[in-house]
């Protein structure tokens, strides 16, 4: 049975951007399973192995590009005529956006300015939702969780560019109204660290971990003490998949504007405490830990209680059960790739069943 939320979406053509990543793979699956009618626009995958292509998404028409290329990204969006806009596509590391400012810069501000130009030109896109992070705000590192209403900020390239990213949202909601015709009704959702099977990208602890694991390597460590709010990517996936809903139904005004998704537990995780859950289901490898890492926030906390209160967004799994179907995941793919689909498929309804 569908929630209303999925039922809401039933049908609805929704375009994708950053489709072929990690959350992206997730989101089209899902969206897949109630079905939506499921576009995507993105960078061909640039990991091996690839979530987007273990999962076999053929269901989904893909335009491959990127998204600071205005005219092919309209050129894509016009011709999927979507009524819905997932925005994932993004530079999302921080370490990389040390080494490449400009072009994070130039993805994550620049490509989301694109994305909304495009959709206000669209006459078919009635709503989009844009994924930014939760270190676009000016971190105090101080021990209480940031709402929506603090200060936006950002030290490093990464979390500058999404608080930039924020203000561009901001100026395109207040610049081009919905409820005046002028544009589409946007949401911005701010989510907390992801973990999850498939991710097989650089400088994530989970990712690292798995490479190690699986190729005999040392593990590098960062930041071993640093506090993330660590959740699975479906609790992700939910909140926005709720907010896409929200905007297409007859109150978009409670729904447009901006939303932090982080663990709703009171138990927080720090990244030597989440190695050391995932280690007890495989071996912990030998670790590294870096000399004179490049700056990272030491302490980060989300308030999600509009989301709670608001839209009903309860993730049914803590860390610890996250972490545990993480590792599930991996250890099942590893010993049979070709169920990766059947596989993610089963926790995709296991979540949707704890629900219930």
């Amino acid at each position: 049975m569908l929630a209303s939320y999925e039922k809401a979406l039933a049908g609805r053509r929704v375009l994708v951007t950053g489709h072929t990543g990690f959350t992206g793979a997730w989101t089209c699956l899902w969206l897949s399973l109630i079905g939506a009618r499921t576009f995507g626009f993105s960078l061909a995958p640039n990991t091996a192995p690839s979530l987007f292509e273990a999962l076999n998404l053929n269901e989904v028409k893909s335009w491959f590009g990127d998204i600071r290329d205005f005219d092919v990204l309209e050129s894509a969006v016009q011709c999927a005529a979507p009524e819905l806009i997932l925005h994932l596509a993004a530079q999302p590391l921080v370490r990389r956006s040390y080494v490449d400012p400009v072009g994070t810069f130039a993805v994550n501000a620049q490509g989301t300015a694109h994305v909304l130009e495009v959709a206000r030109r669209c006459s078919t896109v009635r709503a989009v939702v844009c994924i930014t992070t939760d270190k676009v705000y000016r971190n105090h590192e101080w021990p209480w969780p940031y709402r929506e209403n603090d200060a936006l900020g950002g030290k490093d390239p990464y979390s500058a560019s999404k608080a930039a990213a924020e203000f561009i949202i901001e100026s395109y909601t207040a610049s081009f109204p919905w409820f005046e015709g002028k544009g589409p009704a946007v949401a911005t959702a701010r989510g907390g660290n992801i973990i999850g099977g498939g991710d097989w990208s650089e400088d994530r602890l989970i990712p690292d971990f798995v490479r190690a694991v699986t190729q005999d390597q040392e593990l590098t460590l960062r930041y071993p003490y640093a506090v993330r709010p660590w959740q699975h990517v479906l609790a992700l996936v939910q909140g926005y998949l709720m907010l896409l809903a929200g905007l297409v139904s007859e109150a978009p005004a409670k729904f447009s504007r901006a939303w932090n998704f982080g663990p709703l537990e009171t138990r927080q995780y720090s990244v030597r405490e989440v190695l050391d859950l995932i280690s007890r289901d495989w071996v912990q490898p030998k670790l590294r830990f870096m000399d004179n890492p490049a700056p990272e926030a030491g302490y980060l906390a989300l308030d999600s209680a509009m989301a709670r209160n608001l839209l009903g967004w309860i993730p049914p799994w803590d860390t610890m059960r996250a972490v545990a179907e993480t590792s599930s995941w991996y250890r099942e793919y590893y010993a049979d790739p070709r169920r990766a689909r059947a596989f993610t498929i089963g926790q995709i309804m296991s979540w949707r069943e704890c629900l219930t």
